[in-house]
């Protein structure tokens, strides 16, 4: 049975819809999975008629509940009224109103154990503010929906280039300082350890983590950071087993490249990491990791200025939807390898023979 996947239309004014559309139009995504559209079918056909001629003849079985859906087809679970109004390029309390309305409603069918995987097109963190969501983006709401007291929630950029988590998410630059702690470092390691495990099959990752401060705060001269909070917290987690390096000074290693070396990266705030991953890839995928459940999302915003004018590209959603079919795949593997672990028995090692056989520990590839 092909995985069910949720796929919320976020802010009907945006480019939501429309990098959906494109993305669903190629017909073998129903080949490898279920694609259900968790919003309005009236919506959906006035951004289908913004596009080009020759996708106006999309079918959709539209329906009001998950358990009408119908595999082979493109579905859409209808989330809110027709009446809703759609002003392209514009935020409207209207449009912020649907986009929690159709992630709401997505989340509960994913509690409820009906679909496998969550992909979500692009809301605006200011309109979709109520009393029922209160948080700075997606990843904060998952963590209270789907997340605990004692479940530590990651963002993650991903893309073919590098994987990029943080440990603050969308936190105003003038209180980063403030979060950044030894404890708060080690459980993001943590987290980012095992989802490159467990979601990417990466069985000893290599991890960066960058410093906070210029020049790795150049030995205390312009912060004290580095020294007092972010090397212990990498020696800890090596502690631990997890192959953590640094703190690296963001500009350099990014300018010299030195990210290719590693599995991910761990900035210390937004920006930091998130500038130099866009300059590289704008089709990269945002994965919150840490969760039980399998969420991705394209890795831009709503777009006004592109919304209703047919130049939206669809492929940062296309790698959004096929990372979560992959991950859900690479979830699967990884619980049948560790459910019959190979059970190894300590052997003497051989002396090394001098030469050209000699290999050079990694802390020389750093």
């Amino acid at each position: 049975m092909k995985p069910i996947i949720a796929i919320t239309a976020g802010d009907i004014n945006g480019v939501g819809y429309e990098i959906i559309l494109k993305g669903l139009y190629e017909s073998y995504v129903t080949e490898v999975c279920t694609p259900v559209v968790y919003g309005n079918a009236k919506v959906l056909k006035t951004h289908l008629m913004t596009l080009d001629g020759e996708m106006h003849n999309m079918q959709f079985n539209v329906v009001k509940t998950i358990d009408e859906v119908k595999e082979g087809k493109l579905n859409l679970v209808t989330c809110y009224p027709d009446e809703t109004p759609v002003q392209l390029g514009v935020s409207t309390p209207e449009a912020g109103k649907a986009s929690f309305m159709s992630l709401e409603r997505a989340c509960a069918d994913m509690k409820a154990g009906k679909v496998q995987a969550l992909v979500t097109a692009p809301i605006n963190k200011a309109n979709i503010q109520s009393e029922q969501f209160t948080f700075s983006g997606h990843t904060e709401y998952l963590q209270s929906v789907f997340g605990n007291n004692e479940q530590e929630c990651l963002m993650m950029m991903t893309s073919e280039c590098m994987r990029v988590a943080l440990v603050c998410n969308h936190t105003p630059i003038t209180h980063v300082a403030n979060m950044i702690s030894e404890e708060r470092i080690l459980r993001k390691l943590r987290v980012l350890r095992k989802t490159l495990q467990d979601d990417f099959l990466i069985r000893r990752p290599r991890i960066a983590v960058l410093a906070l401060n210029p020049h790795a705060g150049d030995e205390g001269l312009i912060g004290k950071e580095e020294q007092t909070v972010i090397a212990p917290a990498i020696q800890k987690a090596n502690g631990e087993g997890i192959d953590a390096f640094g703190p690296y000074s963001a500009d350099g290693f990014f300018g010299a490249g030195k990210y290719v070396h590693f599995d991910a990266v761990l900035a210390m705030y937004h920006d930091q990491g998130l500038i130099p991953f866009k300059s590289l890839d704008m089709s990269g995928v945002n994965f919150t990791a840490g969760l039980p459940i399998i969420r991705t999302s394209p890795d831009h915003g709503t777009a006004y200025d592109l919304a209703g004018k047919n130049e939206a590209s669809a492929l940062s959603f296309n790698h959004a939807l096929y990372t979560a079919i992959d991950v859900l795949r690479n979830r699967a593997t990884s619980a049948e390898i560790n459910a019959t672990p190979l059970v190894i028995t300590e052997q003497p090692r051989p002396e090394r023979p001098a030469g050209k056989f000699f290999i050079p520990p990694k802390e020389e590839f750093k």
